[in-house]
């Protein structure tokens, strides 16, 4: 069965009691039994996990997101003064003079910055701002030609080719082409040359302190340069040089504006934590065995090397280089291509445990307890206190069906309840899709901006894969919200929820995206009796209850 198909009929039923005294359960079945406690597990949700990356002005508005972020492979090599990116190892390394996706060509130097950081403020959010460390930006010697890293011409025929720009790899698909003149697509970059950047930024946005740019992040997924970005940084970044460059542009960045918040190091996933990129390429080209860089420094994995260092380095100076300390995660089995078949989906709502359950052993190739949120947390308590954490780029996949969107509302619960302090979401999904929907829902479900709550409190579920459930106190009124996520992609659940600690003002508001996930519904109310909710979640759903203060 492809998990795309849902049926309806048992939420047609649900709509024929509500409003009548109560939604009730299905006769007959056992009902998951959730517990909220309303007196325990409180802590501040940061409203900041909400974010998107390259949201459009009426996306990031719509959603309701704070935060906006700008980044990726392709802004590594951004050449701020002529507007120019190289597209790097995502498409022939090609330099494009004054483009950048689907935006008009243009040559004003940062116009793309200036541009993202004009409609993220404009929509209410916070951009996040790129700064190339790599030591590269995509050269530009004319405003119509675009120049290639790997020419056909020059360098001899390649397995692929975009016309003269070739992906350089040899015609057997399998060896790269080495000894390329890094300056055929790309010039040389310093710190000095990004001041320039932010000094422009400053002066036309002020200062953070003053409403200005808030956020710089420090480049992107460095452990993978010397795969995306070959074609300048061929070799792994080694502990000693990442270390070097971090303090570089990070002190220039505060230099100019004492007040921002630096985010990094935008690690792109499980191996960041233990090696460098000096000791990645290594272990691929040697069966996964060795790691010199690290043997080097005392055999300590890198990230725990890295923070102490920057930790010892800022308590010298008294100035802190690292606010924010962030990774990517995208699920490495098959829950995020696209097959949807009932396995994969039902790998997908098991593999968000990877996020924060130490008892969840990744189903991919990396076969570990990742517990991602605790991880960054334990990190930053140890090595370097006081450092917020953040995920900068995630996606679970399955933008269009139901089954992504469970899994984008558990992600949110998830970070809310696990008290991770920043996130966006790579992409921003595409209005109207069951994904895009199961982020509204959280920050804007009734159309008037309405959110779900922003202190976390005890909700026990008795197994999270098949019914999860996020409860919060909303600080404005006083309502208690709780994220109901039925995962089961053919099965409704009855659900019983007791409460305690609150005292609410009669029925529920019942919000919930199902079917084919294109709007979220408001489904009238139910009841709480005895401090209790009984009621049916439709396959595939999430459902939003408020429960007014009294």
């Amino acid at each position: 069965m492809d998990c795309t198909t849902r049926t309806s009929r048992i939420g047609i039923a649900m709509l024929a009691v509500i409003g009548c005294g109560g939604l009730q359960g299905a006769a007959g079945a056992k009902p998951v039994e959730i517990t909220v406690d309303t007196s325990r597990g409180r802590h501040a949700i940061s409203p900041l996990i909400y974010g998107v990356c390259f949201g459009s002005k009426d996306q990031v508005s719509d959603l309701n997101a704070p935060l906006n972020r700008q980044g990726g492979n392709n802004f590594t090599r951004y050449n701020w003064r002529v507007n120019t990116l190289n597209i790097d190892n995502d498409w022939y390394f090609e330099s494009i003079p004054g483009f950048f996706l689907n935006e008009p060509t243009s040559f004003v130097p940062a116009q793309r910055i200036d541009s993202f950081v004009d409609r993220s403020k404009a929509a209410g959010a916070q951009p996040m701002v790129s700064i190339p460390m790599i030591g590269w930006v995509a050269k530009s010697t004319s405003h119509t030609g675009k120049l290639y890293s790997f020419s056909v011409a020059k360098y001899g025929p390649q397995q692929k080719a975009d016309g003269d720009a070739g992906n350089g790899l040899k015609p057997d698909g399998k060896t790269p082409i080495t000894g390329n003149d890094p300056m055929d697509a790309s010039q040389a970059s310093t710190p000095s040359d990004e001041r320039g950047l932010v000094k422009h930024l400053v002066g036309r946005w002020g200062t953070a302190a003053k409403g200005g740019v808030r956020y710089y992040i420090m480049d992107n997924e460095p452990g993978l340069w010397h795969a995306t970005h070959r074609d300048v940084h061929p070799k792994g970044f080694t502990y000693d040089e990442y270390l070097s460059d971090f303090l570089s542009y990070a002190g220039m960045v505060k230099s100019v504006d004492p007040t921002v918040q630096v985010v990094g190091p935008e690690e792109w996933g499980w191996p960041g934590f233990k090696y460098s990129g000096f000791d990645q390429q290594y272990r691929g080209e040697h069966s996964y065995v060795g790691q010199p860089d690290a043997d080097a420094h005392g055999g300590l994995e890198f990230m725990p090397w890295f923070l102490a260092k920057l930790h010892d380095h800022d308590k010298k100076t008294g100035k802190r280089l690292l606010d924010v300390f962030t990774f990517h995660i995208y699920p490495q089995g098959a829950d995020y291509d696209h097959d949807n078949s009932t396995k994969v989906c039902e790998m997908r709502n098991r593999s968000t445990r990877s996020l924060w359950d130490p008892n969840y052993k990744d189903e991919s190739w990396i076969n570990d307890t990742m517990m991602m949120i605790p991880r960054l947390r334990k990190l930053v308590d140890t090595y370097y206190p006081g450092t917020k954490i953040g995920i900068t780029e995630y996606n679970w996949g399955a933008e269009k069906i139901m089954n992504g969107a469970t899994a984008q509302a558990d992600i949110l619960g998830i970070f809310g309840r696990e008290r991770l302090d920043l996130a966006t979401r790579w992409t921003a999904p595409k209005v109207g899709t069951p994904a895009y929907n199961a982020m509204k829902i959280y920050r804007n479900y009734d159309g008037h901006k309405s959110t779900f709550g922003d202190v976390s409190v005890s909700d026990v579920v008795p197994d999270a894969d098949t019914v999860s459930s996020f409860a919060a106190c909303r600080s404005t009124d006083g309502a208690l919200t709780v994220m109901l996520i039925n995962k089961q992609i053919t099965d409704p659940a009855d659900i019983v929820m007791n409460i305690d600690g609150f005292h609410g003002a009669g029925a529920a508001q019942v919000w919930r995206l199902s079917g084919e996930g294109t709007s979220i519904v408001h489904e009238g109310q139910v009841n709480v009796v005895k401090n209790a909710i009984r009621a049916t979640l439709p396959s595939c759903s999430v459902t939003l209850l408020v429960l007014p203060k009294k």
